[in-house]
């Protein structure tokens, strides 16, 4: 199949889960056997057209004038437009089949190539800004990315979620059809993730002292609940005398978190790793005792997977999609989100445990080599792609047979975006 996946983020410029999963899955739809393209932002060093593990990957330059990401709406249709026109000028060479769009970023440039190619628009929700926001939307910039994120929902023939969890957050939200959507969760690739003993301990020395490591890797942000880890860490230091917490990751909130470090007193017990690649993540996950996923919002949890088969028992929040993958005394401890103390309790149950911890991490990487292969995952969305097809060839027969074709307008009443064919 030839398939044209659109993306904000693709390595070697990663913020998050969704670049992660992106990248590898059009590297499994690639290894399939299939003609896979995807169109990107460039980044500074990085090629503008290349082949990479059988993926083409076109990067391209942002449209003047350069607007600071700062003003994220601006930013976003900035860049939607270049990725739109490159598109269009590849389109006559690549003939896809299907265009895959992730996430509310690349919704103007998804519904063009959609409409000017008479292509089916595939969409996958990686999340939501109401559910971001615990269920409301605080001000015009949130409205508008829901707005956008109903449109992206409204104009794909098929929706991919990554969790249960994240389906009927969408089907509530934006008022879809359930038949619509379709939950394919991220995958795994456990080689990239299996970590020689020699890194490990080089890790454990750079990063650990003469107690216990923790680790929390992931975005800076309020929903990713790192100030409750952060309220924690006192009560931690006082059961393990020498406990190390090493954050990875880089967000808005670094600087808030900084500042509630301080007001704890934490001190050297908490390191501030930044971004790190994936081999050096893989590194720091294997040699920790406990890798901890406190989110107040979490669709998925790609990282969960990724300790998971790093080796390192989990404990996460109780919320969204973790649930899905986690299950309480098999693959992991779960607690109450935002519960300080219950988080603590179950870090002090994994590491005060050693035979706990290594049944929860062994059983958590046998659900990963049965579920959560990439190979698996891509053979799910394709079949997405291939229904996506046959729903717009059925559309399309219908409306050649009436001689007509249908106008696609949006109604709006009060605050309610609904959309319709006439």
């Amino acid at each position: 199949m030839r398939i044209l996946q659109l993306s904000w983020e693709y390595p070697p410029l990663v913020y998050g889960g969704l670049g992660r999963h992106v990248h590898a899955l059009a590297e499994a739809q690639a290894a399939a056997g299939h003609e896979v393209t995807v169109l990107t932002q460039h980044v500074e060093g990085a090629a503008y057209d290349e082949v990479v593990a059988g993926v083409r990957v076109v990067r391209v330059p942002y449209d003047p004038p350069l607007i600071p990401r700062d003003d994220l709406l601006a930013w976003v249709s900035g860049l939607n437009h270049p990725i739109a026109r490159a598109g269009l000028r590849l389109a006559d060479e690549l003939l896809p089949q299907v265009v895959h769009a992730h996430d509310w970023l690349m919704c103007q440039a998804g519904t063009t190539l959609k409409e000017a190619l008479d292509l089916p628009l595939v969409a996958t929700m990686h999340a939501t800004e109401a559910g971001r926001h615990q269920g409301w939307l605080p001000g015009p910039l949130s409205k508008a990315i829901h707005t956008t994120e109903w449109w992206l929902t409204f104009e794909a023939r098929r929706v991919i979620t990554c969790s249960q969890h994240m389906s009927d957050e969408v089907v509530r939200l934006f008022d879809l059809p359930p038949d619509k959507v379709d939950v394919v969760p991220g995958g795994i690739d456990l080689d990239r993730w299996s970590v020689p003993a020699e890194r490990v301990r080089a890790a454990r020395d750079r990063f650990a002292g003469a107690g216990p490591l923790i680790v929390f890797a992931g975005r800076l942000e309020w929903e990713k609940g790192v100030h409750t880890l952060l309220d924690a860490m006192p009560r931690l230091r006082r059961r393990f005398p020498g406990v190390r917490l090493v954050i990875a990751g880089q967000g808005t909130h670094a600087d808030d978190l900084r500042a509630l470090a301080v007001r704890r007193r934490l001190g050297r017990s908490v390191q501030w790793a930044g971004f790190l690649a994936e081999d050096e993540l893989a590194a720091l996950a294997a040699a920790a005792d406990c890798a901890l996923i406190p989110s107040i919002y979490e669709p998925f949890g790609l990282v969960a997977l990724e300790a998971a088969a790093a080796g390192t028992p989990l404990v996460v929040a109780d919320t969204g999609g973790l649930r899905e993958f986690v299950e309480h005394g098999v693959t992991g401890l779960r607690f109450a989100a935002g519960d300080v103390a219950a988080l603590a309790d179950a870090i002090t149950a994994v590491l005060s445990d050693e035979l706990l911890a290594r049944r929860l991490s062994r059983s958590a990487r046998q659900v990963l080599q049965r579920d959560y292969a990439w190979s698996g995952i891509a053979e799910r969305t394709t079949k997405i792609y291939e229904q996506a097809v046959r729903e717009e060839w059925a559309l399309q027969a219908g409306l050649s047979a009436r001689a007509e074709r249908p106008l696609r307008v949006v109604l709006r009443e009060g605050n309610q975006f609904t959309g319709q064919l006439s």
